[in-house]
């Protein structure tokens, strides 16, 4: 549908908002790459395929590789579930094989079915603090969380873990109902240097595709987080 003709005013109003006001707000700015890095995965939690579809392409053009897409993706199934994720899937390989990608792209997993949960583990210390080494003691659901979030997903090349806890934080800021989670990975992003007052510019630029209530529950939990 051709959104200029049926709601001319609308669009005019979202494009200065989206594409001019938020993204040069003095002191919100953020480099091109990482901005479109928490765009997508935020579009990902809020379940905005469409959008998704006519970001990808100017992420790709503004430094994204194929393979931060995709890394990006398969991270969001432990976080979204696989249901709300392969649609997205679907999406991006559309698009990157549109663009001449040669698809599957080279694995980037670091990790074997004998050493995942140790890896995990280790992952989990290093982003929220040396007790989570014996985390995944308390349960089946703890040990999973351990060996499949972060042995399967946070050990994989493409991301790093600065860029993979950002992704997180943006997952679960769009979804909404994750704020103890989302307080937890904002915590977690602390301490590996994405510090406040980055992620108060990374909602900033969410929020026209997120809404204000969801970004302000964010920015909340942002705040709680520094403060702990």
């Amino acid at each position: 549908m051709n959104y200029y003709e049926t709601d001319s005013e609308f669009v005019k109003i979202m494009e200065h908002f989206v594409l001019e006001e938020v993204v040069i707000e003095p002191g919100q700015e953020l480099q091109k790459d990482i901005r479109y890095l928490a765009i997508l995965a935020a579009l990902m939690g809020c379940q905005g395929t469409e959008v998704y579809r006519e970001v990808l392409p100017r992420a790709l053009d503004e430094g994204l590789t194929p393979v931060m897409v995709k890394e990006m993706i398969y991270q969001a199934v432990d976080y979204l579930g696989i249901g709300r994720v392969m649609p997205f899937l679907e999406a991006a390989n559309d698009i990157l094989t549109a663009r001449g990608v040669k698809l599957p792209l080279a694995g980037q997993a670091t990790t074997t079915a004998e050493n995942r949960l140790e890896k995990g583990a280790e992952a989990q210390a290093e982003i929220f603090g040396a007790h989570m080494k014996e985390a995944w003691k308390a349960g089946h659901i703890n040990r999973w969380l351990a060996a499949n979030c972060f042995g399967d997903y946070y050990t994989r090349g493409g991301l790093d873990l600065k860029q993979r806890e950002l992704i997180t934080f943006c997952f679960l800021a769009a979804q909404g109902g994750c704020e103890p989670q989302l307080t937890a990975h904002a915590k977690g992003n602390m301490n590996l240097g994405n510090d406040k007052d980055f992620l108060i510019r990374v909602v900033s630029q969410c929020l026209p595709y997120i809404g204000y209530p969801r970004s302000l529950n964010a920015i909340n939990c942002v705040s709680k987080a520094a403060e702990a």
